[in-house]
C-alpha cells in the first residue's frame, strides 16, 4: 500500500477495452461497454461483435457498463471535486529561500526543513529543479506545471532577476520538492559563488528541467550540461557517496545523476526531429554532444520535450506528462525523506564554499576546476593544491598538480639519509648546530670547531662539516638524498635555518645574566635606595617611606623608579613628574629640574622658608648634584650598551623568526607589548609570545634544539615531535 497508490472508482466510472487497442483514427484505447464475467476481461462494442457474439451465456455472462453520457457525468463530477481538492491543497504551498546568493544555507536544520515543506519527517520525496538563462520563464514554467498557474515562485516584467538564490517548495499533489534557481547569464556579483551553487543543486535532485525558449538549440545549453556533467562525477560522487553511508541509506544517492528533460518552446521554428521522423529527438541531441566534443556521461537520461506556441498560453502538458515518467521511475534514482536532501545539500555546502578569485582562471568552462578544488597555491612554483575544498578539516594535507622547483628564499630542499632510504626508509633530517648527545656549552665548542652536524635517529651522526683539515664532500654526494617540497602559504615546514650557533650563545648569556640580576635585585635596590637617602637634601621625603605616589596614589613597584620634586621634596612617579623648571629657591640655581605637576604651576614660597631651606641645605645639595651626574653618565653607558646589544640580537636571529619591529602584540592572548611586557620567541614557530603564553620547555630537534627550549602555548599542543 505504501508504494502502490490506490484510488477508488467512482459509480458509473467506465473502463477501457482489454482486447483491443482502439482503429486507426483513434488517439486512444476505446470504452468498454459490457464485460465478460467468465473471461474476466473488458470489451468495446466492435470487440464484443467479434470475440462474444452468440456465445454460450452460461460460459460467457456479460455485463453492461451504464451509458457513455452517464459515465461522462460522473467522470465531470468526480473530476471537479478532486480539482478543488486539489486547488484547496495549493492554496496552503508557498516557497521560501533555501540558499542565498553567498552560498549560505537559510534553513536552520533538518526540522525546519520540514516544517517549510509541510510533509511528514517520513515521507519520500524526490527533487525537481529547473535550469536556464535568465528570462526565460524558469519560475512561470513551475508555476504552472506543478502548482496550476498559481504565483508560488516570484514572477516579475521588469529587467531585473525576479530569483536571487535558490528557493523551494512542496508540490503536495507529485510529492515532490521543486527548487527554482537563479538564471544563468544574469548580471550581478559573485558570479562565481552562484554558477557553483547551481551544480550543488542539480547534484541533489533527480529530474532537472532545461528550460530555454530560443527557437533554435544553443551551444551553451549543451556547453552548460557537459561541463556540469564532468564536475558531478569529478567533485561530487565522493561526497555524496559519504553522505549515503552517513544517512544509511541502501540506494546510494550518486550511483547516477538526474534524469534532464529539455524543455524547448518555440514560435517560429520547428521542433527538433519533426523534419526528420527516422530520428528521434533525443538521438539528435546525442549526435550534438558529440560533435561539440561533450559526453554527459553522469546523467540517468537526456529526454526532448518541446512545444510550439503560436498564441498564448504556453501548453506545459507534455512536459507534466514527461516529469512523471520520470517521477515514476525508481530504477536509477530512488525516493527519500526530506531530512536526507537536507543532509545532502548542507554537506556539499560546506565542502564547497569560500570566495572564488578569478586570477588563476585556467578555462572558460562553466564549472572550471577552481570552483570546487583548494584555492591554495605554492609559493616556490606557483602550482595549485588539487585537493577538493576545506581539505584541511579532514587531515589531508596540500597536494600539488605539478611537481615543484627549487627556491633559494624557501630553501625547499629537505634531505633524507641515504642509508636508511636504501634500507627500504624514508626518514628526513636537518643540518644543526650541535648533536642532540652534546650539552649545549660543549657543543657550541664543537661547532666552532668541526662545523655543522647532520644527524640521524637511526644512524647517529652521518656528517659534519669541517671533520677534515681539507676535503670535505657535499653532503648530497655522500650521506643525503634531496627531495624539493611545495611551500604552502600558512605552513612553516621550511625557512629551517637550523644554524642558530649564536642565538644559542645569546640565550646561554641572557640566562646568565638574568640570573645574576633576579638574585641580585632586591639588595641592588635595597643599596640605591640607602645611597639615594644619603646625598639627598634635608627637605625630600626619605625612599624607606615612599610606598606610593602622592598625585595619583599608585603603589611602587619593586622594578619602579621613584621620582623626588625638587620643589616639594614628595616622592612621585614618571607620569606625575614629567615636567622641568628652575627651582632656585631651593638651591638648584637657574637650570630647570624635575618638579611635580603641582609645583610646576604654583611657584610660590614664602622667604623665611626660602632662607631656612638654603641654610640648612647648601651642603647636602652639592652631594645630590654630584650623585645624580654620576647616575645620569652611568645610564648612557647602559644606553650604549643596550643599542650594539639589540643589533648583535637581530643578526643573530635565525631565519623562521619574526622580527622583533614586525611584532606588536602576543600571538596567543594577543596583549600588547610594552618596555614590561617583553619579546620571546617559540623556538618551534618562531612568532613572538609573552612570558606566560611561553611556560613550556620541549626540545625542537627540526629547528636544531635538541634540548628543551622555550615553546609557546600553541607548539606544546601539538603531538608528537616538534
Amino acid at each position: 500500500m505504501r508504494n502502490h497508490d490506490r484510488v477508488r472508482i467512482a459509480p458509473g466510472h467506465v473502463p477501457f477495452c482489454d482486447s483491443c487497442k482502439g482503429d486507426s483514427s483513434c488517439s486512444g484505447r476505446l470504452r468498454a461497454v459490457v464485460r465478460c464475467q467468465g473471461c474476466k476481461i473488458n470489451l468495446c462494442l466492435d470487440c464484443q461483435k467479434r470475440t462474444h457474439s452468440g456465445v454460450n451465456k452460461r460460459k460467457h455472462p456479460l455485463t453492461p457498463y451504464p451509458p457513455a453520457k452517464a459515465a461522462q457525468e460522473n467522470s465531470v463530477t468526480s473530476g471537479e471535486s478532486e480539482m478543488e481538492i486539489l486547488k484547496a491543497k495549493l492554496e496552503k504551498v508557498c516557497s521560501f529561500l533555501l540558499v542565498d546568493e553567498k552560498e549560505e544555507m537559510q534553513v536552520k536544520d533538518e526540522e525546519d526543513f520540514v516544517n517549510r515543506l509541510g510533509c511528514r519527517p517520513d515521507e519520500l520525496l524526490k527533487v525537481v529543479s529547473i535550469f536556464g538563462n535568465t528570462g526565460e520563464g524558469k519560475s512561470h514554467t513551475l508555476n504552472h506545471t506543478f502548482f496550476l498557474g498559481r504565483e508560488v515562485f516570484k514572477t516579475s516584467p521588469t529587467q531585473e532577476s525576479c530569483t536571487v538564490g535558490v528557493w523551494a517548495a512542496m508540490d503536495p499533489l507529485h510529492w515532490v520538492v521543486v527548487i527554482d534557481t537563479e538564471g544563468l547569464l544574469g548580471a550581478g556579483t559573485n558570479q562565481g559563488q552562484r554558477t557553483r551553487l547551481l551544480l550543488k543543486v542539480l547534484a541533489i535532485s533527480d529530474v532537472v528541467i532545461y528550460r530555454t525558449h530560443a527557437d533554435r538549440l544553443h551551444d551553451d545549453l549543451f556547453k552548460f550540461l557537459g561541463d556540469a556533467s564532468d564536475a558531478y562525477l569529478k567533485h561530487f560522487t565522493r561526497e555524496l557517496k559519504a553522505t549515503t553511508t552517513r544517512c544509511g541509506l541502501d540506494v546510494p544517492l550518486s550511483t547516477l545523476g538526474p534524469a534532464v528533460i529539455i524543455f524547448h518552446e518555440t514560435v517560429h521554428t520547428k521542433l527538433l526531429g519533426s523534419d526528420k521522423p527516422s530520428e528521434t529527438a533525443e538521438r539528435l541531441l546525442q549526435e550534438r554532444f558529440r560533435k561539440l566534443g561533450l559526453f554527459p556521461e553522469a546523467f540517468s537520461s537526456i529526454q526532448y520535450r518541446g512545444t510550439r506556441t503560436y498564441n498564448p498560453p504556453t501548453d506545459f502538458s507534455g512536459l507534466l506528462r514527461s516529469l512523471e515518467q520520470q517521477l515514476d521511475n525508481n530504477t536509477t534514482r530512488s525516493p527519500r525523506s526530506a531530512s536526507v536532501i537536507y543532509k545532502a545539500l548542507q554537506a556539499l555546502s560546506e565542502r564547497f564554499s569560500g570566495e572564488i578569485s578569478d586570477e588563476h582562471m585556467t578555462s572558460n568552462s562553466f564549472f572550471p576546476d577552481e570552483y570546487f578544488t583548494c584555492s591554495s597555491i605554492c609559493l616556490s612554483c606557483g602550482s595549485g593544491c588539487k585537493r577538493s575544498m576545506n581539505h584541511l578539516k579532514e587531515g589531508l594535507d596540500h597536494e600539488a598538480k605539478h611537481r615543484c622547483r627549487y627556491s633559494a628564499q624557501y630553501d625547499n630542499r629537505i634531505y633524507t639519509c641515504k642509508a636508511c632510504y636504501e634500507g627500504g626508509k624514508e626518514v628526513i633530517v636537518v643540518p644543526k648546530t650541535t648533536a642532540s648527545s652534546d650539552s649545549p656549552w660543549f657543543g657550541l665548542a664543537i661547532y666552532a670547531w668541526s662545523g655543522y652536524v647532520i644527524e640521524c635517529p637511526n644512524c647517529a651522526v652521518i656528517y659534519r662539516s669541517r671533520q677534515y683539515w681539507y676535503g670535505n664532500q657535499d653532503p648530497v654526494e655522500t650521506v643525503v638524498r634531496t627531495e624539493i617540497q611545495h611551500i604552502w602559504p600558512g605552513s612553516d615546514g621550511f625557512l629551517k635555518d637550523n644554524n642558530n650557533a649564536a642565538q644559542r650563545l645569546l640565550d646561554g648569556v641572557k640566562y646568565i645574566s638574568q640570573s645574576v640580576s633576579e638574585l641580585s635585585v632586591k639588595p641592588a635596590k635595597a643599596v640605591t635606595s640607602w645611597l639615594t637617602d644619603q646625598i639627598a637634601p634635608a627637605y625630600w621625603k626619605p625612599n624607606s617611606l615612599i610606598l606610593k605616589c602622592y598625585k595619583c596614589a599608585e603603589e611602587f613597584q619593586p622594578n619602579d623608579t621613584k621620582h623626588h620634586c625638587r620643589a616639594c621634596g614628595e616622592g612621585f612617579c614618571d607620569a606625575c613628574s614629567s615636567k622641568t623648571r628652575p627651582v632656585p629657591e631651593r638651591g638648584w640655581g637657574l637650570a630647570p629640574v624635575r618638579v611635580c605637576d603641582a609645583c610646576f604651576h604654583n611657584r610660590g614660597i614664602p622667604t623665611e622658608l626660602l632662607d631656612a631651606a638654603l641654610e640648612e641645605e647648601g651642603g647636602t645639595l652639592i652631594a645630590r648634584k654630584v650623585g645624580e651626574a654620576v647616575q645620569n653618565t652611568l645610564g648612557a653607558v647602559v644606553g650604549a650598551i643596550d643599542i650594539p646589544l639589540g643589533l648583535v640580537k637581530d643578526a643573530a636571529r635565525p631565519a623562521y623568526w619574526v622580527p622583533d619591529q614586525d611584532i606588536h602584540s602576543c600571538c596567543e592572548c594577543q596583549r600588547e607589548f610594552t618596555a614590561r611586557l617583553s619579546i620571546h620567541h617559540c623556538r618551534a614557530c618562531g612568532q613572538g609570545v609573552c612570558d606566560d603564553c611561553s611556560q613550556e620547555r620541549r626540545p625542537v630537534p627540526s629547528r636544531g634544539w635538541d634540548h628543551p627550549v622555550r615553546i609557546c602555548n600553541g607548539c606544546s599542543q601539538k603531538p608528537g615531535e616538534l
